[in-house]
């Protein structure tokens, strides 16, 4: 949400029966009269992803290339200051019936006709539109990029001039890339800042990178970074038993860096559904490990065939304005899962696929992840995930399943749950220590309805009982959750015996169909209830 401090003066004195509607009006504000076009950046299409079968799009009368994925199509532009009106068409050319506008506490409307949709937006946003049976059409709005780097002059590496020569579309370019990574960053080291590494639109397939200290890798619109499919050309960092396939880093840091800045508004690619079937390999695409000051700011995600993005142990680190696009046909595929790291925030983020998009996790060394990792096991804390867009098949936030380092601090507020099996959770699954002030701040859940672990519901708090031994949840805080739809499975609080969930506070939940914020456990269908205690609500 862009607009948290008008939205927080206002709760302090709107009455709860009418604290939704005013919440969208707030968070929606009418552009002012006779408002400007603002200004765009239209990103090209890259030539491996083909072009969408069911729509064709434009932005203040500009062409934006709408791409096919696997479940849904994908547009992307960036704007500035001003009014951005889309106009999305059919290709087959029929009338428009029913059509959402997703996150709908933006309040977005449109007009139909005939085949085209049209709606105005006065800020970035990143949407999801459904119309009538057609895949839902995700459009990504990134805010204009400030700070673009030229493509040549001092303390700037093109990987395309010499002496690298990467050629994009032709052959395999890693040495190509990885020398220039290595020559940015002793630059920068030499010169007290960062050197960068520029990457021009065009498609480079490559095999293992590795990120050292004061750098910056910057991929221009219409970059990509992809898998190459053959597994011979990746450095294998893991084991995931519970897949049995080995798993690599596509790109990494090294051990002990700082001062590292990924940015633009290019595209880093698994290529998951290859790496499975061509040498059954899982790609985890960004791994920020034993690393401080790190950055990241504009860069899409896609198809990764194990969890996207991994911050591990390590502090001090950003996530700005990423899109995390993976598949709904393979498992496994978080999108950003901070694991043993402190002072992290994740802001004006998507995170679309099949597995948990935005989760926190802490393991122990015996664990298949860190069984080639040196060094010790890790606390959480002091982690914020803000202005989320989240559509999965699990969990649509979430704390767990790992919890074997004590998890503290962990901040979730102002997301869209787009769908899910569970929107809001915690899963103490294995481990031994305490998940401890976990907070859950307005969020908004349209749709809950898939299934995981036979859950349907819109909030899962609850504890595991396996050999990994188990542990406590406490000071869990859920405030302003509009539940649009709250599943078709009760709501479980769960502890076990040993390990209760102790100190949870409901605070303004508005459930479906509701003009008020609920007053009991019964109204917001938390009858699964275990092993707890100190539940208050606040209406």
């Amino acid at each position: 949400m862009k607009h948290l401090d008008r939205i927080m003066g206002a709760v302090a004195s709107v009455a709860t029966g009418a604290l939704l509607a005013t919440l969208i009006a707030i968070a929606s504000p009418a552009p002012p009269a006779n408002a400007a076009p603002a200004p765009l950046d239209i990103y090209p299409l890259a030539s491996t992803y083909p072009a969408s079968p069911d729509f064709v799009m434009t932005v203040n009368g500009q062409g934006v290339p709408v791409q096919d994925c696997a479940g849904y199509d994908i547009a992307q532009f960036a704007m500035g200051a001003g009014e951005a009106t889309i106009s999305i068409t059919k290709r087959n050319n029929t009338a428009i019936g029913a059509f959402s506008i997703s996150p709908l506490k933006l309040g977005l409307t449109g007009t139909k006709s005939g085949p085209t949709l049209t709606f105005t937006v006065t800020h970035d946003e990143y949407l999801i539109v459904k119309i009538d049976g057609r895949p839902e059409l995700v459009i990504a709005i990134d805010p204009l990029e400030t700070d673009r780097p030229p493509s040549s002059g001092t303390g700037i590496f093109n990987v395309t001039a010499a002496p690298y020569g990467a050629q994009p579309g032709v052959g395999y370019s890693t040495t190509a890339f990885q020398t220039a990574l290595n020559d940015a960053a002793a630059w920068g080291s030499a010169n007290a800042g960062q050197g960068t590494v520029f990457v021009p639109a065009g498609v480079y397939t490559l095999g293992t990178l590795y990120l050292r200290s004061n750098l910056r890798l910057y991929l221009a619109p219409g970059a990509v970074l992809k898998y190459t499919g053959e597994r011979d050309h990746y450095d294998v960092h893991w084991r995931k038993l519970s897949q049995q396939r080995d798993v690599t880093w596509f790109l990494s840091t090294r051990y002990s860096t700082t001062n590292i800045t990924i940015s633009g508004r290019g595209i880093i690619d698994g290529d998951g559904m290859a790496s499975l079937q061509r040498g059954n390999l899982g790609v985890n695409l960004l791994v920020p490990i034993y690393t401080d000051d790190f950055i990241v700011d504009g860069i899409t995600f896609r198809e990764s065939s194990s969890w996207a993005v991994m911050p591990t142990r390590s502090t001090d680190s950003q996530f700005r304005n990423i899109k995390m696009f993976n598949r709904f046909d393979m498992g496994e595929n978080d999108g950003i899962d901070v694991m043993e790291s402190t002072n992290v925030s994740v802001t004006n983020a998507i995170g679309i696929g099949l597995d948990d998009p935005f989760s926190t996790k802490t393991w122990a060394n015996h664990i298949d992840l860190f069984a080639k990792v040196p060094g010790d096991p890790r606390p959480l804390g002091d982690v914020t995930f803000d202005d989320l867009v989240s559509w999965t098949w699990c969990y649509g936030l979430k704390v767990g399943q790992g919890v074997f380092q004590q998890q503290t601090n962990v901040t979730f507020k102002n997301a869209t749950i787009y769908d899910s099996a569970v929107g809001i959770g915690v899963h103490h699954k294995y481990g031994t220590a305490g998940a401890v002030s976990i907070q859950f701040e307005d969020i908004d859940i349209e749709r809950v309805t898939k299934d995981n672990d036979g859950n349907t519901t819109w909030m899962a708090l609850w504890t595991g009982n396996t050999a990994e031994g188990i542990g406590p949840v406490a000071d869990v805080d859920l405030t302003r959750v509009n539940v649009r739809s709250a599943g078709t499975t009760p709501a479980r609080i769960n502890g076990v015996p040993g390990a209760p969930i102790t100190d949870v506070k409901f605070e303004k939940i508005r459930m479906p169909g509701s003009t008020s914020t609920a007053t009991t456990l019964q109204q917001m269908n938390v009858t699964n209830v275990s092993d707890s205690s100190n539940i208050q609500i606040v209406p």
